[in-house]
């Protein structure tokens, strides 16, 4: 059995580090929507008591991540399409003032790094690695708009978009679409024409909406 310190490998309380892991493992899609949880077996993936995993799973709830199943367990929860809409509205906004800083503020190393991830996406062999890349690819915007509030937002956005589920870039044509938006981006970015960057961040995650609503009405 497990026995809990009073903290990670990684120095955080433990009940923190588990909400940590966890919450990376919805983002990563190791738990997807649907995915039941269950204490002894986080417990047991994460080596630690059922104690922290339990603080880890309230916390889960409260955020409105996960849900209670029937019986024992906790569900993962799925956005129903308002709620879709809702969160791509609330994401073109960030993204769009995020590309506008990052126009302003990211370093030539910086655009650099962003160019690197759009190769990997282009080289991706799976959609599954090709989200990957994608979500380092936006989050790698975001750090470079220094702000530390509009980084916070994104934080609590990943959380929603984690339980979308199935990633857009199984909808035909999405991949290569995405490849060209991506490279228009971060030239804009690289140009430091912050108001093209927004307007081109804002329009990539429109089409990433259309994407989605596909996958949700089965087209």
């Amino acid at each position: 059995m497990a026995v809990d310190k009073d903290e990670g490998a990684d120095g955080l309380p433990l009940g923190e580090a588990t909400f940590r892991a966890l919450r990376e493992a919805l983002r990563s899609g190791t738990y997807k929507p649907g995915d039941r949880l269950r204490e002894e077996e986080v417990a047991e993936r994460l080596k630690v008591s059922r104690t922290p995993v339990r603080e880890a799973f309230g916390r889960l709830v409260s955020k409105g991540l996960v849900v209670p199943g029937q019986g024992r367990g906790l569900i993962v929860r799925r956005l129903d399409q308002t709620e879709v809409v809702e969160l791509y509205a609330m994401r073109e906004i960030l993204e769009g003032a995020a590309a506008r800083l990052a126009a302003k503020h990211a370093s030539p190393p910086e655009v650099d790094a962003l160019r690197d991830l759009e190769e990997g996406f282009e080289q991706a062999t799976s959609s599954e690695e090709m989200a990957r890349f994608n979500r380092l690819f936006h989050e790698s915007i975001f750090a470079s708009s220094r702000n530390r509030y509009l980084d916070g937002a994104l934080q609590e956005l990943q959380d929603a978009i984690a339980l979308l589920g199935r990633t857009t870039f199984t909808v035909d044509a999405r991949p290569m679409a995405a490849f060209q938006e991506h490279r228009a981006l971060i030239d804009a970015i690289a140009a430091q024409d912050a108001d093209k960057a927004d307007a081109l961040a804002r329009a990539h995650i429109r089409e990433s909406l259309r994407a989605r609503l596909k996958i949700m009405q089965g087209v």
